[in-house]
Formats: C-alpha cells, structure tokens, sequence
C-alpha cells in the first residue's frame, strides 16, 4: 500500500478533481470523513485507502449528497465498495461530459450518453425517463 503526505495526496486528487487542496483534505480528516490517519513508522501518513475515500466523498458530493450524509453513508462501508463509489467520480469530470452528448429532458433531470449510443436507443431512454417522470411505470 502507498503512503503519502497531505500535499501528495492533494496533488493525486487535483489531477482528478482541480478544485481539491490540502486544506479540505485535513478539514475531512478532522471531522472523521476520511478514517484515521496511519502510522509509518513514527509518521502520520495517507493511504491508498484514504485516496479511495477521497474519491467517494468527491462523487458523492457531486451528486448532491451533503457531507453529514456522505459521511453517514461511508460509515461501515467495505472498502470495496468505498472503490466503487470512488470509481464513479471519472463520470462528473468536464472532459468525460464533454466527450459524451447530454439530452436535457426537463430543468431537474439530464442524461449523459456515450456516442456509441444509436439513435433509436438515446429515444427509447428520453421516453422511459420522460414516461417516469409522469407517474408511469409501465411501457
């Protein structure tokens, strides 16, 4: 397992998410929303655990979540399935967005699509989303 410094830990996430600093990192470590830090002989030092962690809290966080919930939801997870979370933050990233086409079906909902998706399967998902929004769970 990697150790780091707050600072490498930064800088690992900044290339990921550009508006992540050490500061924040600390602040999460403070209120207990990333777990304990390590000891490295007789150093304090980050993980690769912590780095998942950091992702999680980031893909949560953009999907709305607040911190008090994020936290309540990361409490007792497995780190497997802290990973996965984590995994999902590449699908909130500008250059993900970007190479992908969004379909706006209202002011509160958007899909993102890939552009493998065909033509007649980006309709059929504006329909079911739009038909759910309705009230209508049946085809």
């Amino acid at each position: 397992m990697n150790t780091y410094t707050g600072k490498q830990l930064a800088d690992l996430v900044q290339r990921e998410e550009p508006d992540m600093n050490l500061r924040t990192i600390r602040y999460y470590t403070q209120i207990g929303l990333l777990p304990p830090l390590e000891l490295s002989g007789n150093k304090r030092v980050y993980t690769d655990r912590h780095l998942e962690y950091l992702r999680a809290i980031l893909t949560l966080s953009k999907s709305g979540e607040s911190l008090a919930d994020i936290q309540e939801k990361l409490t007792g997870l497995p780190a497997e399935e802290v990973a996965k979370i984590g995994e999902r933050l590449r699908f909130y990233q500008t250059e993900h967005i970007f190479r992908n086409e969004t379909l706006v079906i209202n002011e509160d909902v958007m899909l993102t699509v890939s552009p493998r998706i065909s033509a007649a399967l980006k309709s059929e998902l504006v329909e079911t989303v739009n038909r759910l929004l309705k009230g209508g769970n049946t085809p």
